[in-house]
Order: structure tokens, then sequence, then C-alpha cells
């Protein structure tokens, strides 16, 4: 039996770590194995493209961004996800691809047309069972970021209209593919979102036992 694979996605602020590791708690209570991982990461190659990419790299240009984020991508699809999901484990992971189309799409303005020509090539067809889109209005990110007290990567650096067009693009992504793509309240307290989280994935599982 394969496993099952979640993606979280959503502006910075929206909890997606908080219900990454909530969610992970409940299937292993059920009994499932369950890997957390992250993008751009979850590799040792990976986590390495993510500092250049989030932390050093301000002359970075958006192409070479893309393209350093599908490289870490590959590397993690091939190296953890799908062997996880052979093994039949459940994949859940802080971010993938609708995260390239958000902010390398919608925020820097590469064409949807080439980005989808990199996942091609990059990702072999793997994409998420279920993805859960956290959504929160950009102010409220914001303010949710800045009350964390933790340090700010490139593209928390960015201004309101990038993160704007960050979220509209996760907004375009959702219309498009409403049954893979599940809205969440994100404004809601950390229980509440839980719980909208908890009925989709339930969902899931009462399918694969089906």
């Amino acid at each position: 039996m394969t496993g099952k694979f979640i993606s979280f996605e959503g502006a910075d602020g929206g909890g997606e770590s908080t219900q990454l590791s909530l969610l992970s708690g409940d299937l292993e209570a059920l009994g499932r194995r369950v890997i957390l991982t992250r993008e751009p990461g979850g590799t040792r190659l990976s986590e390495q493209i993510r500092s250049w990419v989030l932390h050093e790299s301000d002359a970075l240009c958006k192409q070479a961004e893309l393209l350093l984020i599908f490289a870490a991508r590959a590397q993690h699809i091939s190296e953890v996800i799908r062997p996880a999901l052979l093994r039949g484990d459940w994949v859940l992971c802080d971010r993938f691809t609708d995260a390239s189309y958000a902010y390398q799409g919608g925020g820097r303005g590469i064409p949807v047309g080439f980005i989808q020509q990199i996942e091609a090539v990059s990702t072999e067809g793997m994409r998420p069972d279920l993805t859960l889109l956290l959504d929160l209005p950009v102010i409220q990110g914001i303010e949710r970021s800045v009350g964390r007290g933790q340090g700010s990567d490139r593209f928390e650096e960015q201004d309101l209209e990038f993160k704007r067009r960050v979220r509209q693009a996760y907004l375009d992504r959702q219309s498009d593919e409403p049954d893979r793509i599940r809205m969440i309240d994100a404004t809601k307290s950390v229980e509440s979102v839980h719980t909208q989280i908890w009925d989709l994935v339930s969902n899931l599982i009462e399918r694969e036992d089906g």
C-alpha cells in the first residue's frame, strides 16, 4: 500500500508548521508512520540550497531562484518523498510545488508556463494527495510573523505588494484545483484550524481504509 502525501501551503504567518506538527501527532496515534519534511529542504543538499535561497543570495536573479528551488525539490522527491510513499508512510510537507507558483510566479512574475515546464522535468508527476492552504489576510500574517520574534528571510522581507501577489496566486491555484487544494481559514484559533484540517484528513483516511 502506498502512503499519502499532504502539503501545507500559505503565506507567512499562517501557522503551517504548528498545524503540521499537530496533524503528525494525530496520525501517529492512529498507527500511521509519518515523515515530517519541508521545502526548500528535506535532504542535506536541499537544505544547503535552502540556505542560499533564503539567506545568502541577495543578487540571485528570479530565474536562478526558481531553478535552485526545483533542484532542491527534485532531490527531495528522489531521496525522501517517493521512497517514503512507496513504504506506505504518510508524508507531511511544509510547502511544495504550489509555493513556486505563488512566490516565483505571483511574487516574482515568472510566467506560469515556464514554471510548468520546470515542474514537469523536476517532479516527474509527483503531486500531493491533499494540499491544505492556510489562508489569512496579508497584514494579519505580517503581524503574526513579527510577533514570533524570529529572524526574517528574503521572502519575509519583501514589500506588501509582493506578499499580496503571493496570496492572490495561492487563491488562484485553489480556484483552479479545488478538489486537491482545500482552503483553511487561518484567522481562527490554533484549535479551530486544526479541526478544519482534521475533518479533511479524516475523509482521506476513510477513503484509504475503504
